[in-house]
Formats: C-alpha cells, structure tokens, sequence
C-alpha cells in the first residue's frame, strides 16, 4: 500500500506530466482559456490515461516482451514483438480517445462544442503516450501498479491545466503588455508554475 501511494504522490506532484517533463503542451496551452472547458478536457486525458495505460501494461507483459509469448508454447519463448509498442500503444489510445469522443458527444453536447478538434485529439497527446512509455520503462512489477501510475499521471495534468484555466481566468482583469498577450503570457506562466512543482522534489517516498 505505501508503495502504491508513493507511485501515485510522485507520479501527481514530482513527476508531473506538463511542469516536470512539458508532455501535452498543444492542449494545455490552447484549452487552459476557462476552467470549464479545463475540467472537462483534464476528467478526459485522465479517463483516456487510466484506461489506456493498464491496457498497454497487459499488451506489454503478455504479448511484447521477450518471452511474454512462451505461455504459446516453446516455440515462441524467445521472441521479442517489443519493436510494435508504439503501433500498438498508439491503436489502443486512439481507440479509447474514439470512444471518450463518442461519449461527450452524446451526453455533453455543449462541452464537446467547446473542446472541438482537441478532443479527438487527445488520440496524439503526449502526455497519455508518455504515461504508456513511462509504464513500459519503469517496469511496473503489476497492473495495479501501472494504474495508480496512470491515475496519478492523469489527475496531475488535470490539475496542472485547472490551475492555468484559473490563472488565465484572473488575467482577463490583468494589464497584460500586448506583446505577451494570449500564448506568450501562458508559456511564462507554465515556467514558472514548473519551478513551483519543483518544490515537490523534496518530498522523500
């Protein structure tokens, strides 16, 4: 149980998708306007994220390693698929990112509206393939392990693009100089809301 919190605490706060590693900036930047639209674009990556992440562990364990097809029989012991990760990590995204759509769509008109192509979009957020990657690299001895992962990846982009809605929010009140007005004012925020995370860095798990 310690274990999985320290995945989840690191995985939150030291290991943040958007201020320690900038993975999913084209929608963070563009649809951090308004917490509304925030929210429901950051309950999505999430959702996307927790789903995709333990469904790419499996594939990964049992399909792509070296010997993960030896329960095939003998024959296949020794064969080694880990060079389709990203065909197949990218078709289970995409996948799950259709469904989500789909989802919105139909129950959430107005949101699906104000999403717009960065909804379908999050089929090539970074930050979800990122979290598949991370998953593969880190070796994550099970598949909970691999969903606290994602869990806590997905509601740290959550909060990283909430907190920047808010800001921006409060920046409509704001002399802001022309020159630095929309992207150029956000990337100066997302700085140094990144060296802010820093602080988590000394948290000891």
């Amino acid at each position: 149980m310690e274990n999985l919190l320290s995945i989840f605490v690191k995985s939150v706060f030291i290991d943040n998708m958007v201020f320690a590693f900038f993975f999913g900036m084209c929608s963070f930047i563009a649809v951090s306007k308004t917490v509304k639209t925030a929210m429901g674009l950051g309950i999505a990556v999430t959702f996307v994220m927790v789903v995709t992440v333990p469904l790419n562990y499996l594939l990964n364990k049992y399909l792509l390693t070296e010997g993960a097809l030896s329960w095939l029989g003998e024959e296949f012991a020794t064969l080694d698929l880990s060079f389709l990760s990203f065909i197949l990590f990218i078709a289970v995204i995409a996948s799950v990112t259709q469904l989500v759509e789909m989802i919105v769509e139909k129950f959430t008109p107005a949101l699906y509206n104000q999403l717009g192509i960065f909804l379908p979009l999050i089929a090539v957020n970074c930050a979800i393939m990122g979290g598949s990657l991370f998953m593969q690299e880190r070796d994550y001895a099970t598949c909970t392990e691999a969903t606290v992962f994602a869990l806590g990846s997905g509601i740290g982009w959550w909060l990283a693009i909430i907190c920047m809605a808010a800001i921006r929010e409060k920046l409509t009140y704001s002399n802001v100089p022309a020159p630095l007005k929309g992207p150029g004012i956000t990337f100066i925020i997302t700085g140094l809301m990144g060296m802010a995370f820093m602080i988590f860095m000394g948290i000891q798990l």
